[in-house]
């Protein structure tokens, strides 16, 4: 099971998801990021501290937007990811081709290069 809430802060917009993203859970992920990529917002995180679980559902859900986030120049930062989830991330390489940082003031940090 996942919550996932969403909310607009001073220049980006945060989505926080709880609990595990695996095949039953990921298009309820998809559905939020897609919306949040069809937003007006152009930095968008991803608060992951309270994210139990990743499936290679949930990874293949962040793994369909990396062109987006190329081509839109879109501020993309997961952040809060625990070190086994961390891990999954590091063994596919993702952490190289997405922006990952230990905490929500390290994420916001990205913003200053803009």
């Amino acid at each position: 099971m996942i919550e996932i809430h969403t909310q607009n802060e001073n220049n980006y917009l945060l989505i926080s998801v709880k609990g595990d993203a695996d095949a039953s859970s990921a298009i309820h992920l998809d559905k939020v990021i897609r919306q949040a990529f069809d937003g007006p917002q152009k930095s968008i995180f991803i608060d992951c501290t309270k994210l139990n679980y990743i499936s290679s559902a949930g990874l293949g859900v962040f793994m369909s937007y990396i062109e987006d986030i190329t081509q839109n120049q879109i501020n993309f930062v997961i952040y809060g990811l625990s070190e086994k989830v961390l891990n999954v991330f590091s063994i596919l390489g993702l952490d190289q081709l997405l922006t990952i940082k230990k905490t929500k003031e390290e994420a916001i940090s990205t913003l200053d290069g803009l």
